[in-house]
């Protein structure tokens, strides 16, 4: 088993959340519902690949959104902790295999300090696919 960070991935990510932090006025759940329209709901699955093109994460409330294309998103209900995503912080993950998992304990790190602002459990992945 490889024991994986993905610091430096989630740093690269963090961009995609901080634009949509400070994007509008609207409210986070607006914003998601503008993520997530035209796209219907899928089954829920437990776990999801990372291992290729790693998916850009935005947050919206306690919803991790992982964005694999234009096509495909997967929302993420945490159990909460993890909203520092929302405002630029970072998510660390650390994996044992090349996929996120519900369970999976996230933290969430403030850039640059270093400093740890929140963690969470990862619950099931539903994916979301244009219509």
């Amino acid at each position: 088993m490889r024991f994986l960070t993905h610091f430096a991935v989630a740093a690269a990510l963090s961009a995609v959340a901080v634009g949509t932090a400070h994007a509008g006025r609207e409210t986070p759940e607006a914003e998601y519902q503008k993520l997530i329209a035209g796209k219907t709901p899928g089954k829920p699955v437990d776990c999801i690949d990372t291992r290729f093109d790693p998916p850009s994460l935005s947050a919206y409330g306690d919803k991790l959104i992982y964005r694999v294309s234009n096509e495909l998103v997967y929302v993420n209900q945490s159990t909460g902790g993890c909203q520092g995503v929302a405002r630029g912080d970072v998510l660390v993950t650390r994996q044992f295999q090349s996929r996120l998992c519900r369970g999976d304990i996230a933290q969430t790190v403030s850039v640059p300090p270093g400093m740890p602002t929140g963690s969470c459990a990862l619950g099931s992945f539903t994916p979301y696919r244009a219509q």
